[in-house]
């Protein structure tokens, strides 16, 4: 449950931009689930699996879309429900606080610039040449390595760690523990069978309004750079490799690895634990569910799954399958036996069954 000062719920509707339906005097003091909400509580309803519950609630107001059931309280009707219900957890969250300046117990360069109002928490480091912009929040714990440029209005939560001559544009959040500008897995073998290190000696890009989740690893490359493009959303223990680019609007889910050199184009989903070859394009607006493997490009608006990925239909329906085969295997080896027995009595007329 998320609380505020509270909102008439006209006023909620004016700023959401939603059609009112019911008493505008309402106050609004929190936003809930279905279930847990209680009188000055608002809740929404953006998936008709959950109508059931809507019945149950005891809200004040639900969010919901323009031809969903009525609900049994004031309701705010848009087209967009789920959006409606982000805005209004941006309304209603407490806002982040930190002072501004530099703690007494960071360490910062000499020669970096900070804004007057950005805030470094304790136990900061910051290399030399280092920029930080105007009411950019760095959390306790955090490394920025030397010549690291980071934007304005920037969230960077505790014991991340961003390498030497990484650029983090504007309004970009980075969660606890993520690796920005870590070294790429470039090694060249050896006569011997050991292996030569590639020095990984170029830099990241992070463009504005990115978020990069807990626990991501974002790595550089040998020549030219790592970029994730505007608007790209990272969840938590993603690989990027060296090298890749990430398109504008871009969503990665929990445990996706992109290999080296890939060029991921904009809009595009990429669910939990999928997979992608190194040297390889994802067109724009490609979609593929979770755990599929993508060893080979795929052109826009592809929508794929397994492993090879193949089109989301075909896998659909190869699944179904999967089930039967081993009764499929036993029946096609009785046909097998019994196609042999019917050839051997072809070829001898006379003879017959035993």
């Amino acid at each position: 449950m998320i609380y505020s000062a509270g909102l008439k719920l006209h006023e909620l509707a004016e700023r959401l931009a939603c059609r009112l339906e019911g008493d505008g005097e309402i106050e609004i003091r929190a936003v809930s689930g279905l279930l847990q909400a209680g009188p000055g509580d608002v809740s929404f309803l953006a998936n008709a699996r959950y109508t059931a519950l809507m019945r149950q609630t005891r809200a004040s107001a639900v969010i919901l879309g323009e031809d969903a059931p009525p609900a049994p309280c004031a309701m705010l009707r848009t087209a967009h429900p789920y959006l409606a219900f982000a805005e209004v957890m941006a309304l209603f969250a407490p806002a982040e606080r930190s002072s501004p300046g530099v703690d007494a117990l960071s360490s910062v360069a000499a020669d970096a610039v900070l804004a007057p109002d950005a805030a470094i928490g304790p136990f900061v480091a910051v290399g030399w040449g280092s920029t930080i912009g105007a009411r950019t929040i760095v959390h306790p714990h955090v490394y920025i390595g030397n010549g690291v440029t980071i934007g304005e209005d920037c969230l960077i939560h505790a014991h991340v760690s961003i390498r030497e001559g990484t650029i983090i544009g504007h309004r970009v959040v980075i969660q606890n523990g993520a690796v920005v500008g870590s070294d790429g897995f470039g090694f060249a073998p050896r006569p011997d069978g050991g292996f030569q290190k590639i020095p990984q000696a170029s830099i990241v890009v992070i463009e504005d309004d990115v978020e990069i989740g807990a626990n991501t690893t974002i790595d550089r490359p040998a020549l030219g750079e790592t970029r994730i493009r505007s608007g790209a959303k990272i969840d938590n223990l993603v690989q990027i490799a060296h090298g890749v680019t990430i398109g504008q609007n871009t969503v990665l889910s929990a445990q996706v690895g992109i290999a080296g050199s890939t060029q991921v184009g904009s809009q595009v989903i990429l669910a939990g634990q999928v997979g992608v070859a190194d040297h390889v394009t994802i067109g724009n607006g490609v979609k593929a569910t979770a755990q599929t493997g993508i060893p080979n490009s795929l052109p826009d608006k592809a929508f794929v799954s397994g492993y090879p990925a193949i089109d989301n239909r075909e896998w659909l329906k190869s699944s179904t399958i999967f089930r039967h085969l081993p009764e499929l295997r036993k029946t096609v080896l009785d046909l097998a036996r019994r196609l042999a027995e019917l050839e051997d009595r072809l070829k001898d007329p006379a003879a017959g069954p035993d």
